[in-house]
């Protein structure tokens, strides 16, 4: 399979592109392109979420305490003192960075339903719902910021499959099938606790006529 290395130089390569092409249709301002190529980036190893002690799942989790820590400065400062915020927002950070790594390690499967279609939307749809409501970011920008994410994280289940082919011995490796693929065939459970997530997650996008107008958009550019 992709190492680590790859994944998130090809990802990166792909947020380039992603972001050039919208800074040309003047989407974004240059300052915003970094953002993008950015979270392609971050799509482009999140699937490796799911992969014990790898380097990725220590980068995620580093990555993702960040925002944890502004949400719970955003929802418990109305309640607490600023002692008790520091204090709950301290507890937050390092939860996150250090132990919630090795929960989510014993209880996902390297190649499961992390490795899949319907992860890559649910991540979307978070990212999507996070830009516009706690970021407070217009709805085409969480739109893009979405999918951003999504683009890094089917670029990353694409290299996957990709290496899984022995071009010289001409033969498909047993991970073949087991990256792009719509959920987890071998554990039923999983799809359904996905599923249960992504139709929880659906009332918060943003409105869904600012994302079928920017597939408009999209698709005059390559008229």
């Amino acid at each position: 399979m992709a190492n680590f290395r790859t994944h998130i130089t090809v990802a990166a390569a792909g947020g380039v592109l992603m972001a050039y092409v919208g800074w040309q249709a003047e989407w974004w301002p240059a300052t915003q392109a970094l953002l993008i190529i950015a979270l392609v980036a971050f799509g482009g190893i999140l699937p490796d979420i799911d992969a014990d002690r790898s380097r990725s799942i220590r980068l995620i989790f580093n990555l993702l305490s960040v925002p944890s820590l502004v949400l719970g400065v955003l929802l418990l400062q109305p309640w607490l003192t600023p002692g008790l915020l520091l204090v709950a927002c301290g507890g937050i950070y390092v939860s996150v960075r250090y132990f919630a790594a090795v929960v989510f390690s014993r209880l996902t499967v390297h190649r499961g339903i992390w490795h899949s279609l319907m992860a890559a939307v649910l991540c979307a749809l978070m990212t999507a719902a996070f830009s516009f409501h706690l970021l407070a970011q217009p709805a085409w920008l969480a739109w893009c910021h979405s999918a951003a994410v999504l683009l890094g994280f089917i670029i990353h289940l694409s290299l996957d499959e990709l290496f899984s082919v022995d071009l010289e011995g001409a033969r498909l490796k047993r991970s073949f099938g087991t990256a792009l693929k719509l959920g987890d065939g071998r554990r039923p459970l999983s799809n359904v606790f996905m599923l249960i997530a992504l139709f929880t997650l659906v009332p918060w996008v943003p409105p869904w006529d600012v994302l079928i107008e920017l597939f408009r958009q999209g698709s005059l550019l390559w008229r």
